[in-house]
């Protein structure tokens, strides 16, 4: 191998953890957004947990972060708008981040 051949590889590994560190990232973020509606709507413990993986499974729907707010707006019927959902997503990405840093 070149060395142009070992730094495009590294290049290719490098994009492609930094893409799996991503989609945790959102993914982790998704989840403790569902345990923040999973709070609103009064459900604790493994009723709680249940909830955060639909919401996590929700953004599977389509491309976007719509999708989860969807979901979580029309569970929580008239608790929270959209943009009450878009902002606490905001607010929990840095949080869904350090968690993994913190974990890795």
């Amino acid at each position: 191998m070149t060395t142009f051949d070992d730094r495009e590889h590294a290049f290719e590994a490098k994009y492609a953890h930094d893409e799996e560190m991503k989609f945790k990232a959102e993914a982790r973020a998704n989840k403790l957004l569902g345990l923040w509606a999973a709070e609103k709507l009064g459900k604790t413990g493994d009723a709680a947990a249940a909830y955060a993986v639909e919401v996590v499974k929700s953004d599977f729907e389509e491309a976007g972060h719509e999708d989860v707010v969807r979901k979580v707006v029309g569970d929580l019927a008239g608790k929270v708008t959209a943009e009450e959902v878009r902002a606490k997503m905001l607010e929990l990405q840095p949080v869904a981040k350090r968690q993994l840093m913190d974990e890795a």
